[in-house]
């Protein structure tokens, strides 16, 4: 049993109908129910640091004072719901807000469109005070709470979080948690010579430390920021900027940064965040002779900030950004007595460059075993499935599901990166190479997901044929995230098929950096000819909007239950999302040609009245003509269970 469980048993029923005077009660209960814990991993951490603990209780109590009180009432329904973020309904969008709508307030006229579309789920990228030029996208943050000027005021970002609570919209924001820019007033003071803050960073007098962390660190960004390790001239010091070298590591080691940060993170919870998406997390504990990822401490910390959270906030959710090894990423909702206890969300980066592989190689096979080989995430807790975002396509598969299948891991990289990096010349894919690394190998891939898909190829050439195939592909790409166990996420643009933005080439701050190709300025003529059916963009986002609409009417899309099928073909993915009634049975084709499924096996699991079926995708009745159903190319397959039939 979680924290959150035993938070409900204690709260008992007055979480169903709370008046003003429970609301502090029940955040004492809290308090007791998590203090222990909290107790035990503060120490595991800081051993024999008494005066920073003793400083945490009153800490959760002032910022408990502090939060408006229709959150904590919010907090107290989403704590009686259960795993509310696990509910079909959610479907969300992801979109840097200058590049969308130029502001905050742009965003609040925008809120019609997602609810046209249906998204009701929100991730909003940095907003907090960063640098002019470069900041690796907003990432380079010079305050965790202040909204950026360039954005809007802290009115507009409060008005906006309260039209989203108005409207039923779930708003993520992002918590920078593993550094900070070189202009953080942190940064500045240590700049200076004060020793405090030069304590909150990882600073050297000179390079012997420095020299044996980069035995054994990894290099993020090998092309535009080698090394770990940034000289300070001010100071003759060196600081660990793991990242890039305006971006300074917090040294989680100082109990001093962990209640900073924690207030820090609380007060932007404070300000109508539903969900903090931890940036970075893999890299918060530095250990020598390790690679400083994914270290047992890491771990340990963030279940410290999460326990801390549901004390104040317990409505507001952590979602892990751990773009890491299958069997890593699995680790980040908590193990053993952790289990729950850690980050409710996370993104499911092995499925979606799985997803990527099968459009590459036309078959499903690394898909399977991948997915096959990743533990079970507990009940409470949830994925979060996408297709693109505003970063790169990492390769992290594991290398021993690649040679299982006879391929070698090194080539087969290679080869995914040739196929979409425009270096196959019968390759449809735009892509752009992010970070490679001539000596390794390495590398990742950039670009939309109409582009990596063939679209911009197909209309370049003016072929009206391979233009059908890259529709049908972003359909069924995204028709499988909408139906997968989890949060489908959409990356602004997609919904209206936007292509490559090459216009960072021409702007000194982003040149050297390819991700900006997938972070084009949002099509909004595009969108006011969406009444027009005929155009791409609006046969795209109807089709994306009418299967939205499907997914928040099926409850079999909510929860984590989801059986595999292996149909027998290696190009056709298949999956069934189980309920008591109306079960959905997903079947989507990557391979170029038909494919064709056991159609006494859908019949006996209950998609099949007789020989007819309804594809929900397009609405379209179909009869199966023979033993074979026929699943055409890039095909989706949406089927629900007939006559009520439901889970097995």
């Amino acid at each position: 049993m979680n924290q959150v469980a035993i938070h409900r048993l204690l709260a008992g029923k007055s979480l169903a109908k709370p008046s003003k005077k429970d609301l502090p009660a029940l955040f004492e209960k809290r308090l007791a129910a998590n203090l222990t814990l909290i107790q035990d991993l503060y120490y595991s951490l800081y051993p024999g640091q008494d005066a920073a603990f003793e400083e945490l209780p009153g800490m959760l109590g002032k910022l408990f004072r502090d939060r408006p009180e229709d959150l904590r009432f919010q907090d107290l329904e989403r704590l009686n719901e259960g795993a509310w973020y696990q509910s079909e309904k959610w479907v969300g969008m992801q979109l840097y807000a200058d590049r969308f709508s130029g502001d905050i307030r742009g965003l609040i006229d925008k809120l019609p469109y997602f609810e046209k579309l249906g998204v009701n789920f929100l991730h909003v990228m940095p907003l907090t005070r960063q640098p002019k030029g470069e900041n690796d996208g907003g990432y380079a943050v010079s305050s965790h709470t202040e909204i950026d000027p360039r954005f809007g005021t802290e009115a507009d970002f409060l008005e906006f979080t309260g039209a989203c609570r108005e409207k039923g919209v779930c708003l993520m924001l992002d918590f920078v948690v593993n550094h900070t820019s070189d202009q953080y007033p942190w940064a500045q003071k240590a700049r200076e010579g004060d020793a405090e803050y030069a304590g909150y960073y990882y600073m050297f007098p000179d390079r012997t430390l420095p020299d044996l962390y980069e035995e054994t660190l990894p290099e993020i960004f090998p092309e535009t920021s080698p090394g770990n390790f940034t000289f300070i001239p001010e100071t003759g010091q060196w600081v660990m900027t793991v990242f890039n070298q305006y971006q300074w590591d917090l040294n989680y080691t100082n109990p001093r940064v962990f209640l900073a940060m924690l207030k820090n993170m609380v007060v932007l919870a404070n300000k109508g965040v539903d969900v903090l998406r931890f940036d970075a997390l893999a890299f918060l504990w530095k250990k020598l002779g390790t690679n400083s990822q994914n270290l047992p401490e890491a771990h340990q910390l963030i279940a410290l900030f999460r326990l801390c959270l549901q004390v104040v906030a317990p409505g507001v959710a952590i979602l892990a950004e751990a773009i890491v090894a299958p069997r890593e990423i699995v680790r980040y909702f908590g193990e053993g007595r952790l289990a729950g206890n850690e980050c409710e969300a996370a993104y499911n980066a092995t499925y979606m460059a799985c997803l990527w592989n099968s459009i590459a190689t036309k078959k499903t096979n690394l898909l399977y075993r991948s997915l096959a080989d990743i533990p079970s995430i507990p009940e409470s807790c949830s994925w979060i499935n996408y297709i693109r975002c505003h970063d790169d396509i990492g390769l992290g598969f594991d290398d021993r599901q690649i040679e299982a299948l006879g391929w070698n891991p090194a080539a087969h990289r290679r080869f995914l990166l040739d196929y979409y990096c425009q270096r196959l010349e019968w390759s449809p894919s735009r892509g752009v190479l992010f970070m490679y690394n001539p000596v390794t190998g390495d590398g990742r891939i950039t670009g939309s997901t109409a582009s990596l898909l063939g679209l911009e190829e197909a209309l370049d050439s003016g072929n009206a044929a391979d233009v059908e195939t890259a529709f049908d592909k972003i359909v069924m790409m995204y028709g499988v995230i909408l139906a997968s166990a989890g949060i489908p996420l959409i990356y602004a643009g997609d919904e209206i098929g936007m292509l490559n933005d090459y216009s960072y080439l021409r702007e000194k701050d982003k040149e050297n950096d390819s991700r900006w190709v997938n972070r084009p300025i949002h099509d909004w003529e595009a969108v006011a000819a969406l009444d027009d059916p005929n155009r791409l963009p609006s046969r795209i986002f109807s089709r994306l909007q009418s299967l939205i609409r499907l997914r928040r009417k099926l409850p079999s899309l909510g929860g984590g239950k989801s059986v595999l099928h292996h149909p027998g073909n290696e190009h056709l993915y298949v999956f069934e999302r189980k309920a008591e009634k109306g079960s959905l049975l997903v079947v989507a084709n990557f391979d170029e040609n038909p494919q064709v499924l056991n159609a006494t096996w859908v019949r006996n699991l209950g998609y099949l009245k007789g020989s007819a079926y309804t594809n929900l995708v397009d609405g379209t009745s179909h009869s199966v003509q023979s033993a074979l159903l026929e699943i055409r190319p890039y095909g989706l397959l949406w089927l629900k269970t007939v006559d009520g039939a439901g889970a097995k």
